[in-house]
């Protein structure tokens, strides 16, 4: 199974647009800190891959990896679909970039399918340029293609809503999932949570039998939201685990065997910057932080 990082930002990327903070700043100052919307595409079959998460970068995300090029027909494309973690903005808009498509299939929860066509319209907006083909994501494994040996299966872990689905659609955990792929021939599993609100009893089990981990990173610690003066609320009340400190992810991460990454990192999150000493922490527990532009086989 071959996996393509690509983009490891939080909302709002980084630099942000409306945003002066250090981290902006700094990667303002120095291109190489910039960092795309949080996504992945995973290879699935020979010429067939699928994005999990469609983020407002999705058009330059394409075209920074050559493996989602089209070609050699004129119309021909590798995208097969796309795989969604939960229906917040910067997760999703990017569906709105394939409307050129005849058809775009879509793997969600029931939750997040409601919130993008009953509050997003998106299937009034879309269809009248390609047909929507939506696929329930479960608890299963199941193959994303015919015949391929990749499989796809959704771990709640969260019943947190977007803010413009607020009041809509059943109060369950799997407004937010955790997505398990896994690749049959080899044996070997990725489990890859970009937003972590909480870490339920199945999450730890199916982290314990991952090959590798890539994990919400939004906020360093608890409180920095607060410190950064951006929000009244903890990173814990907006639905993020953080890092380090008292309920952080950084101790349950070091005692995997998996090799164990953070993406969906905010502009506030010192770990923006390269030379940030807590680089050197995360090293010193064997976790990583995800580039852009990464390639991870399993």
């Amino acid at each position: 199974m071959l996996l393509r990082v690509l983009g490891t930002a939080a909302g709002g990327g980084l630099p942000q647009w409306n945003c002066a903070c250090p981290g902006c700043s700094g990667a303002r100052a120095h291109p190489h800190r910039r960092r795309r919307h949080a996504s992945l595409a995973v290879q699935v079959a020979e010429g067939r891959w699928y994005l999990v998460n469609a983020t407002p970068d999705l058009g330059d995300q394409i075209e920074d990896c050559p493996d989602l090029h089209p070609g050699p027909g004129v119309r021909r494309t590798p995208l097969a679909g796309v795989l969604l973690t939960d229906a917040e903005l910067d997760h999703t808009l990017g569906i709105a970039r394939l409307r050129e498509a005849d058809r775009i299939r879509i793997h969600a929860t029931a939750p997040v399918r409601g919130a993008l066509l009953d509050r997003l319209r998106l299937g009034d907006v879309l269809t009248p340029y390609a047909a929507l083909e939506w696929r329930e994501l479960g608890g299963r494994d199941e193959p994303l293609e015919p015949g391929s040996p990749v499989t796809a299966s959704a771990l709640p872990v969260a019943a947190k809503r977007p803010r413009y689905a607020a009041g809509t659609g059943p109060d369950a955990d799997t407004w937010v999932v955790a997505l398990r792929l896994r690749d049959r021939t080899t044996g070997r599993t990725l489990v890859y949570a970009p937003a972590l609100a909480a870490w339920p009893d199945a999450f730890q089990q199916a982290v314990e039998a991952a090959d590798c981990v890539i994990v919400d990173g939004t906020f360093w610690d608890d409180d920095e939201p607060r410190r950064s003066g951006f929000s009244g609320r903890t990173a814990t009340a907006m639905g993020h685990l953080p890092i380090d400190g008292p309920g952080g992810t950084a101790h349950r991460l070091a005692a995997l065997r998996a090799r164990c990454l953070y993406t969906h990192l905010n502009n506030t999150n010192p770990l923006a910057d390269p030379a940030a000493p807590q680089h050197t922490a995360l090293t010193e527990l064997g976790i990583e932080v995800a580039a852009d532009g990464m390639e991870i086989t399993l």
